[in-house]
């Protein structure tokens, strides 16, 4: 009921909304109605309560609300059901626990705190509390498992297009799956999967999305940002949530038609902020690559497997996500 209550009040603007339009619309009673409206005013609501006029919001809460991510979404968004965690060790964890109990597809995970956060290659991922996006969705994608990868780019292009409509930031995507902004880097993605040779039984991307970090350490200063350094002020969590959620269901519907990206490949070029760039290609990790063994190339797009092209002296490559890294010749892209 609290997602509806919102939704309605939120539609309103700054007219009030009586509680008898709360009571026949949601077909429940004046207490109900009351019950609800104070346990959201406890959650950090504010909502104006006025005899004769009814209920006004003045202002979101600065917390992560399950029912208000849901009050946001589209009629026809893939996310259906928002689980809502104070603290978790890892959404990525959680959501496959939940998958694995055969939770359907759309579910997606928030946290105010991750423990164990998962980056790329077993790396940590910094989840301080109450400022970051650490969120995680459950899908059954009908793919061969060596086609999931190209996930990962489907939800950074959700991330970019979400950033940018919500927050009115320029991003752009460092292949494969960095969304960055003025060149630094704002979100990190990473997909598990649970399959077998031939059968996804699921998909969990994670997505880390820097929102109101106030600073970063000195060593991530020059590679690391968030939207609050970028834009001067907190950004509604709970409102880019829901815009990089329905999103990513335009783009997911779209690769699952064709079950690769060519219907996404002009737009995520559009957004490649090395598109027509010299890159520098890492074989292995990036920290422990050999200089030697590098190859400098100039990118070119992506081909519908979400493999990176590259043009070398050599010829035109593929470069596959999870065999190298690659970076700008002068720096991080």
């Amino acid at each position: 009921m609290k997602k509806e209550i919102l939704q309605m009040l939120r539609s309103a603007g700054e007219e009030y909304t009586s509680g008898q339009v709360l009571c026949e619309k949601l077909g429940v009673s004046r207490q109900a109605i009351w019950k609800n409206i104070l346990q959201l005013k406890e959650a950090g609501y504010q909502i104006e309560s006025q005899p004769k006029k009814g209920y006004r919001l003045l202002e979101s809460a600065d917390r992560l609300v399950g029912a208000d991510i849901e009050s946001r979404l589209a009629p026809d968004c893939l996310c259906r059901r928002v689980e809502c965690l104070e603290t978790v060790d890892s959404t990525n964890t959680r959501a496959k626990q939940l998958a694995e109990l055969g939770e359907p597809e759309g579910t997606l995970v928030v946290a105010e705190e991750q423990t164990a956060g998962k980056g790329r290659r077993g790396r940590d991922w910094a989840s301080e509390p109450g400022i970051g996006i650490w969120m995680s969705l459950i899908l059954r994608p009908q793919l061969k498992p060596q086609q999931a990868a190209s996930v990962t780019l489907v939800a950074a292009m959700a991330v970019a297009k979400g950033i940018r409509e919500c927050c009115g930031l320029e991003t752009g995507i460092k292949w494969p799956n960095d969304v960055v902004i003025n060149g630094k880097k704002v979100c990190g993605i990473l997909t598990e999967t649970s399959s077998e040779p031939d059968y996804i039984h699921y998909a969990v991307p994670g997505i880390g999305i820097n929102a109101n970090t106030p600073e970063f350490p000195e060593e991530l200063r020059d590679r690391a940002t968030s939207i609050y350094l970028e834009t001067g002020k907190k950004t509604d969590r709970n409102a880019l949530i829901a815009a990089v959620m329905n999103a990513f269901s335009d783009y997911y519907r779209r690769y699952l038609e064709t079950a690769d990206l060519s219907l996404l490949k002009d737009e995520y070029d559009a957004m490649l902020v090395n598109m027509n760039r010299e890159v520098l290609i890492l074989y292995g990790m990036a920290e422990d690559a050999d200089p030697e063994k590098s190859e400098k190339g100039v990118a070119k797009g992506i081909a519908p497997s979400g493999a990176l092209l590259v043009e070398t002296e050599a010829g035109l490559k593929e470069i596959l996500s999870g065999e190298v890294s690659v970076r700008g010749v002068y720096g991080y892209v």
